[in-house]
């Protein structure tokens, strides 16, 4: 995975964890979907970076 991309899902999973901790003080179920989201992006960058390393492997 490129160095940008990497960066990028970096920087929006700290803020998406961020946001998730501020919420936790607000609203249970506001927490409960930005957990999931965050959860998401970190997925969706794992899978990102291993279907690029097989698109160069192959």
């Amino acid at each position: 995975m490129s160095k940008p991309i990497s960066l990028l899902f970096a920087i929006v999973s700290v803020l998406l964890m961020t946001a998730t901790g501020i919420a936790i003080s607000y609203n249970a179920w506001l927490t409960l979907a930005l957990f999931v989201l965050t959860m998401g992006c970190i997925g969706y960058g794992f899978v990102l970076k291993a279907k690029l390393r097989r698109r160069a492997q192959g």
